[in-house]
């Protein structure tokens, strides 16, 4: 039999650390101040030492699954742990085991948990892909991550017909030539024994978005994200006994956070929403039917449902959370307004777990994304001297490498140069730079490579972009710089309008003249074109396109770039000039 008893001295710390935060739930200072990462020891593996640990024999609901014409699935924490046994048994007797990496590539159905609980039962990485990735992302993603088994879909593996290579197919669904997932739930397996893996060893193989180059491949360990994500749990607010509803899409490292790990660290009920096409009012159905206690979805969702008719109350909510991008105030105040519930906003990467974030009941200020979770070593660095800026002041996000931060990647596989860079002068360098005020709430600025000088100003296109997307026209907006003779470089907007409005003159003046009412005169957007915006496979917006368009606009015989049926100036429309 399996040793899963909680008696495990693995299991003991890390019970010991999660209850300590339940202890702590609405006093981050005290949290800050007390918590530290449990020591799990030389061997740990979290499938076993923790989800089993507390599921055999718990017919507590572990997972629901509902779906858009509202059936659903439902298991407990029991069957949850038998199933992933079963998946792990049939890619054992197919060749899988410690140390190989294995692509799933499945969307929010059961099998999902099962599998990558039941690879991580065996010691394999796992390396979750999204059912948007085409041949070329999948040829690649292979190649690099160096996968020895795909898990798809019946209807998905057809993707693989123009992706070489002798790797294992599983398919959920009868498939020529693939094996059957559904057949191990036939089987009578007995408890995994546990792989005898070590804190370092590998775990997760996760692609990132590739906002700005292409996708970097990071390597997280046993304990980097099913210890760190200790943080993402008490910065969510959960609690055991709670239902927490996440919008995200699998193949992401915010399902893992938020659909995987943290819920299931909490001890509570992971509730998806299964939709093809999103409809805020049946998500709010789902929300209020299923009892939600705790809800998290990125800023887009939250200003859809803002839009909605939200007069049916919050239900059972007890949390409210924003990810994913940072939240603009007027989000927030709209939310509380009407619900009469705080929204929180919060800060990670696909290399971390959460670093910063508002918690329950902490102060919060509008726009900011809070303070630094307990047990992560989050500074501001001067991006100038490399030194940490001590109390007000703004400098890039880091992680301070001399605290040996749990709830970090390994680095970047296969990329000594990236590696180096991230990790230079002592530090984990997130890219990202934010403004800490002088209560030591931290403000998102924007990233490294987006922020630009106007007029000798320094301009956060997240700040320009928060204000516009206030407009009712407006449904997403990305500022980049565009050159300008007497500027050198004045802020333009690529906008993507709501669904009734024209790309015309009229609301493009509209927009720049509720830019000039809510912005100070040195941020004053010049510029507004009407464009659809790239973005990645993930949806994040691909401002680096943007910023080669406009230098490309720039350098040809067009100078300056022309104005039109796409585009408008501020110069264009009298009352808005100066």
């Amino acid at each position: 039999m399996a040793t899963t008893s909680t008696d495990q001295p693995a299991t003991q710390a890390y019970r010991a650390a999660r209850d300590q935060l339940v202890e702590l739930y609405g006093d981050p200072d005290r949290a800050r101040t007390e918590f530290r990462y449990p020591d799990v020891g030389e061997r740990f593996n979290w499938a076993v030492d923790w989800f089993d640990a507390v599921a055999r024999g718990n017919d507590a609901p572990a997972l629901v699954v509902v779906e858009e014409d509202g059936s659903e699935a439902s298991l407990t924490y029991d069957e949850v742990a038998t199933r992933s046994d079963q998946v792990a048994a049939m890619l054992a007797h197919q060749g899988i085991g410690k140390g190989d990496s294995v692509m799933v590539m499945l969307g929010n159905q059961v099998e999902l948990w099962d599998t990558m609980l039941g690879v991580m039962k065996l010691g394999a990485v796992i390396m979750p892909t999204t059912t948007a990735a085409g041949a070329a992302d999948l040829r690649d993603r292979l190649e690099r991550g160096e996968a020895r088994a795909v898990v798809a879909n019946a209807a998905d593996t057809g993707k693989f017909d123009d992706v070489p290579g002798d790797y294992l197919r599983v398919s959920v669904g009868e498939v020529d030539g693939w094996t059957d997932l559904r057949a191990a739930y036939r089987e009578h397996v007995n408890e995994v024994e546990h792989p005898g893996t070590m804190p370092d060893d590998r775990l997760l193989l996760y692609f990132t978005s590739g906002t700005t180059n292409k996708p970097k491949l990071v390597e997280h360990t046993q304990v980097s994200y099913p210890v760190g994500h200790l943080s993402t749990t008490y910065w969510l607010g959960l609690r055991p006994g709670d239902v927490h509803l996440n919008i995200s899409s699998p193949g992401w490292a915010k399902h893992a956070w938020s659909c995987f790990f943290a819920p299931w660290i909490a001890e509570a009920t992971i509730l998806v929403y299964n939709y093809a096409r999103f409809d805020p009012a049946a998500l709010l159905t789902v929300i209020r039917s299923h009892r939600v206690t705790t809800f998290c979805a990125p800023p887009t969702v939250w200003r859809m449902l803002i839009n909605a008719d939200l007069s049916g109350g919050p239900g059972s909510l007890r949390e409210v959370i924003g990810a994913g991008e940072p939240l603009n105030p007027e989000v927030i105040a709209q939310v509380q307004r009407q619900w009469g519930l705080t929204l929180r906003d919060g800060y990670g990467q696909t290399e971390t777990t959460a670093q910063i974030g508002n918690c329950p009941g902490g102060r919060v200020k509008p726009g900011s994304m809070g303070m630094p979770l307990p047990g992560v070593p989050t500074v501001l660095v001067d991006p100038e001297r490399g030194e940490v800026v001590d109390g007000a002041g703004e400098g890039e996000i880091c992680l301070d490498l001399s605290a040996s931060p749990v709830a970090l990647m390994t680095g970047y596989q296969g990329d000594d140069g990236r590696n180096a860079e991230a990790m230079a002068g002592g530090f984990y360098h997130t890219g990202d730079v934010a403004e800490r005020d002088e209560r030591g709430m931290i403000t998102y600025v924007g990233r490294t490579d987006d922020v630009f000088k106007a007029s000798d100003y320094k301009i956060s296109p997240f700040e320009l972009e928060s204000v516009l997307i206030e407009h009712p026209a407006v449904a997403e907006a990305a500022v980049v710089p565009a050159p300008d003779e007497v500027r050198l470089a004045v802020p333009k907007a690529y906008v993507a309008l709501v669904d009734g409005h024209r790309p015309d003159a009229d609301t493009a003046r509209s927009i720049l003249a509720h830019a000039r009412e809510h912005l100070q005169p040195w941020q004053r957007v010049r510029r507004v074109e009407f464009y659809e915006l790239p973005k990645t496979i993930s949806g994040k917006i691909r401002r680096v396109e943007l910023r080669a368009r406009e230098e490309e606009l720039a350098g040809s015989a067009q100078t300056p770039p022309p104005t039109g049926q796409t585009e408008w100036r501020d110069s264009d429309f009298p009352d808005l000039r100066g």
